[in-house]
């Protein structure tokens, strides 16, 4: 299972700390052919560029203020301290387009990716624009930024969001597949890239390691059998089967950006829950949202 499991720096290629993907997306992966993640590291005045590929992009800040040019002019994005500030600035890139990321300051910045045929224009969203939403109750509580789902982004084939635990709740719960194209689901490769903090009420001493965990299972007769513990800069991908909990440790809040294209026809996020545990669904009516959302600056 280690092709599906990446710490940070076992997958840095050409100045990413991240460069991971299919065929001009990143470092290709065997199996793994719709979607494609770079971050990087940049010093005050620093930069890198992606030349034009038949693929699309979306630049996430993660941490600091970045310019991206592309479409033939400069785009200023208003950044955040860390992914747990809220909603950054972001710009999907179109098609087809070179870009250059700088930063005057310096800071980390995230690049989904996805091989495209149709292209869009270069669109440049607000953070105060940026659908949020507080999704499931009690411990399964989470925060999402849906700034590249259909319904906020026009785009070829990726789907991109992120995600937000408070402290020892569970996300990407119920366990859930997009592994078939069928009535009810589709077809969606999945890159987990994430971050982890000590939580915002936590006593912690000066010197912890804040950890998370994923979970990805088979859910027919494809193997694969993934717990990871999980640190800020790690990436898990999951090519089939079913996914989660992505598990936020007691004492640590866990972020994650998801990448998902697939080779279906319809660009649309479509799952089945292990049935097993869909019920628990069925319990959040009568349970509150976790009072420590939503993370704001």
């Amino acid at each position: 299972m280690a092709r599906w499991v990446y710490p940070l720096g076992s997958a840095k290629a050409d100045g990413w700390q991240v460069s991971l993907g299919s065929a001009g997306s990143g470092t290709p992966v065997d199996g793994w052919h719709h979607t494609g993640l770079r971050v990087a590291l940049l010093a005050a005045g620093g930069s890198v560029e992606l030349p034009a590929e038949p693929e699309e992009r979306i630049v996430v800040p993660l941490s600091g203020s970045f310019t991206v040019s592309a479409g033939g002019r400069d785009h200023d994005l208003d950044g955040r301290p860390s992914v747990f500030s809220g909603p950054s600035d972001v710009l999907y890139s179109g098609t087809k387009e070179p870009v250059r990321i700088s930063s005057r300051d310096g800071g980390r910045v995230a690049v989904a990716t996805a091989p495209a045929r149709t292209r869009y224009p270069v669109r440049l969203l607000k953070a105060a624009d940026i659908p949020v939403e507080l999704r499931g109750a009690g411990n399964a509580s989470r925060q999402v930024h849906n700034f590249g789902t259909p319904g906020a982004l026009e785009a070829d084939r990726f789907i991109v969001c992120e995600v937000l635990t408070p402290a020892g709740n569970w996300s990407s719960y119920p366990p859930h597949k997009h592994d078939e194209e069928k009535d009810g689901e589709t077809n969606l490769e999945e890159i987990y890239y994430f971050e982890t903090q000590v939580a915002r009420d936590s006593p912690a001493p000066g010197a912890t390691d804040a950890i998370g965990y994923q979970r990805v299972y088979a859910s027919d007769e494809r193997p694969i059998d993934v717990t990871a513990e999980v640190r800020t800069g790690d990436v898990v991908l999951v090519p089939y089967g079913w996914h989660g909990p992505a598990m936020a440790a007691p004492g640590y809040d866990l972020y994650y950006l998801n990448i998902m294209a697939g080779p279906g026809a319809v660009r649309e996020w479509l799952i089945s829950d292990d049935p097993h545990h869909g019920w628990v669904r069925g319990t959040w009516d009568s349970q509150e949202i976790d009072p420590r959302l939503p993370f704001t600056r």
